[in-house]
């Protein structure tokens, strides 16, 4: 797997290792495995700040490089949690702190997927990032906080102007008929106090109330029927309503 003795040691945060071998002229800090992954790279996921801190202060020391999937080291810290690491890595200034990977996904984007609340902090504080970037599909970055629940991130990053909370995914679903379907009650209050339109339709014409009456969220059901600008009756383009 192309896997040098400065990865393994560099994976596995073991950092007087790291310090022997980078002590030799015969030895490459930036070389990569076969997946493209640097040994900063290995450090930062598995969230080892002594090893980053090592790396880091070399000159010849790529602190953007990607992998073969587009992710750089910042992108696994902001996906593993590692506030340190993420704070080492941006204190640099020749890294892009909103670099996408092949699908899209930025470092906050991860952040926010994962519900680590402080690192989504960190990086909308980098004026260089963009907290409204879709992925591939479509997806923002409080799409997937919505997805999995996460009223933390849910309630900050709608709070920002730069913030659309009605943006929706190639599908059509918004923030708000993703939270609704899949049960997530406190999300759903969060998002209607932030102004979105609770009656918006997917591409498939399903409203938020259909969603969650489909799947049965009887709490979300009874917070949007307890709105007077929704419409119970409208009907999806199969011609199936709420009831």
């Amino acid at each position: 797997m192309g896997n040098t003795p400065l990865l393994w040691a560099a994976g596995n945060g073991h950092e007087e290792v790291v310090g022997i071998l980078l002590g030799r002229d015969d030895v490459d800090p930036n070389l990569p495995s076969e997946d493209g992954q640097t040994p900063l790279l290995r450090a930062a996921y598995g969230g080892h700040e002594g090893v980053v801190k090592l790396l880091l202060g070399r000159s010849d020391v790529n602190p953007d490089e990607r992998d073969e999937e587009g992710q750089t080291p910042l992108w696994w810290a902001a996906y593993g949690g590692y506030e340190g690491v993420v704070k080492l890595l941006l204190g640099r200034g020749d890294i892009d702190p909103d670099k996408p990977d092949v699908s899209g996904q930025t470092p906050l984007s991860r952040a926010a997927c994962n519900g680590c609340e402080r690192i989504v902090k960190i990086l909308l504080g980098q004026h260089e990032v963009d907290p409204n970037k879709p992925d591939m599909g479509g997806r923002t970055p409080l799409l997937w906080a919505v997805y999995k629940g996460y009223e933390g991130v849910a309630g900050i990053l709608p709070g920002r102007d730069d913030v659309d909370p009605d943006k929706p995914d190639m599908s059509g679903q918004t923030p708000l008929t993703q939270a609704a379907c899949s049960g997530h009650l406190g999300v759903v209050e969060i998002l209607l106090r932030r102004g979105v339109n609770p009656d918006k339709p997917d591409q498939f014409g399903r409203i938020p109330l259909l969603s969650a009456a489909q799947n049965g969220h009887e709490g979300v059901v009874e917070v949007l029927l307890g709105r007077g600008d929704i419409n119970p009756g409208k009907l999806d383009g199969g011609g199936r309503a709420p009831l």
